[in-house]
């Protein structure tokens, strides 16, 4: 490598690595740099010919060539803060009759789009980190670790957002109330290159009307009678260079959107009372559980903004749509719920999972969590049995559940049967053959067929 070095006026270097797409750096023992690749200079927005002998940490931010060239021990498969981005580098010292002359880097990376998707993920394992670490006093935080599915759609929703996340696309959530559209929010904020900036919640349905705009874009002191001295930044100003999530758009007044088409079109913001507009850097993501196509055919809601913020659309499916997460997400909300309770409740009994699996969900995880919270309260028991659940889950035997066949209400009664007279007899099945009359083989066959 030290004839290299020195045949780097023949372009010996550039044959080697001036074609190739990771990033490559060469410096010498005294961390200047002899040597960078085009895809290199491309990256850092540099021109080749001027970084040629500067020191190393003068034209790469969080550059730690000068350090292995010093210690002489390499680093392999590091990470990197480099232009907003964590990359992963390798450094290598090269030597020449046992003696460090200098560095080779190499930064790792194909292209753009694939990039981002690694840095995502990279960021998604950082925030589960910090999630652990949280303690009672921080504030909130949501990533896509505390969306707790195991379904093939959900899992296929969260890898969708960690694709979309990285850019400065407008998203917008839909999904029926207690889906989890403030999670998913949080979560394509905290994966995005916004992620150390402000992140600004507004319930458009919330908000009076008359308040809308004031709220939105702030007011200058003396723009209204009872105006607070001074003025008031308005959630656009406070979002500015971070992300602005506009819970139940569906709600904004027409005055009120017009004023947001605005703001999305020229990148600018008036305030009640401004005599200029001022300039604001916010990405927007929108949530609704409205059929805004009706609304639109209704003019209640404009086209060319549903158009705005509809780049990237993100449905959310209701939990009745996913039934295989409802055990997982019994025990985490349980888990939860008896942590912040002081409640000794370990498990839900097997004819509480059948109940939930029967039932309609119309209020979605919200409302799974709050039967479970009500359960937690009404047992006196280690474990949430039928009898514990809210009166809308009691199963009622003498009337049948809406779209339920005959046959499914009979399967449905027959398996709670099974199951109460099992738990009764503590497993026994002898007993529990004997008591519904019926033989061993037979019961059986049910306990097969309904696995229990």
């Amino acid at each position: 490598m030290l004839q290299i070095l020195e045949n780097y006026q023949d372009g010996t270097l550039d044959t080697i690595f001036g074609n190739v797409n990771h990033c490559i750096v060469v410096v010498d023992r005294h961390g200047l740099v002899s040597y960078m690749n085009d895809s290199y200079c491309n990256f850092l927005q540099v021109d080749k010919e001027q970084v040629k002998g500067r020191h190393v940490t003068e034209v790469i931010e969080n550059s730690r060539m000068h350090i292995v060239v010093e210690t002489g021990r390499e680093e392999i498969a590091d990470l990197q803060f480099i232009r907003g981005n964590y990359m992963i580098a390798h450094r290598i010292p090269l030597r020449s009759e046992g003696m460090v002359v200098g560095a080779l880097g190499m930064v790792l990376f194909r292209d753009t789009g694939e990039w981002q998707e690694l840095n995502s993920h990279i960021r998604e394992l950082f925030l589960e980190m910090e999630t652990q670490r949280r303690s009672a006093n921080n504030k909130t935080l949501y990533s896509l670790h505390d969306i707790i599915s195991s379904s093939t759609e959900m899992l296929s929703l969260k890898n969708k957002i960690k694709k979309v996340a990285p850019g400065d696309v407008s998203i917008l959530l839909r999904g029926e109330s207690g889906t989890g559209k403030e999670l998913f929010a949080h979560s394509i904020h905290h994966l995005s290159e916004r992620n150390t900036k402000p992140f600004v919640k507004v319930n458009c349905a919330a908000i009076p009307e008359h308040l809308i705009e004031s709220e939105l874009f702030g007011y200058h002191e003396g723009a209204f009678t009872g105006a607070k001295k001074g003025g008031k930044p308005g959630k656009f100003q406070l979002a500015n260079g971070g992300t602005l999530f506009l819970d139940e758009i569906g709600d904004m007044p027409l005055h009120a959107q017009v004023k947001i088409l605005r703001v999305l079109h020229e990148g600018e913001v008036e305030a009640l009372g401004a005599v200029e507009p001022q300039k604001v850097d916010v990405r927007l993501i929108a949530a609704t559980n409205q059929p805004l196509e009706e609304q639109i055919e209704e003019q209640t809601f404009r086209e060319d903004l549903f158009y705005r913020i509809n780049v990237v659309q993100i449905d959310i499916p209701p939990l009745r749509k996913r039934p295989e997460d409802l055990r997982l997400l019994t025990k985490y909300l349980l888990e939860k719920i008896t942590k912040r309770t002081g409640k000794r409740i370990v498990e839900c009994s097997p004819a509480v999972y059948d109940v939930f699996q029967q039932y309609h969900w119309p209020g979605n995880v919200r409302e799974l969590e709050n039967v479970i919270e009500a359960a937690v309260h009404l047992t006196n028991k280690e474990a949430i049995d039928v009898e514990d659940l809210p009166a809308q889950l009691q199963p009622d035997l003498n009337l049948p559940r809406e779209n339920q066949t005959l046959k499914t209400i009979m399967e449905t009664t027959e398996k709670q049967v099974l199951q109460r007279t099992l738990k009764k007899v503590h497993g026994n099945k002898g007993k529990a053959a004997q008591i519904l009359g019926i033989g061993k083989s037979s019961l059986y066959e049910k306990l097969k067929k309904y696995h229990i």
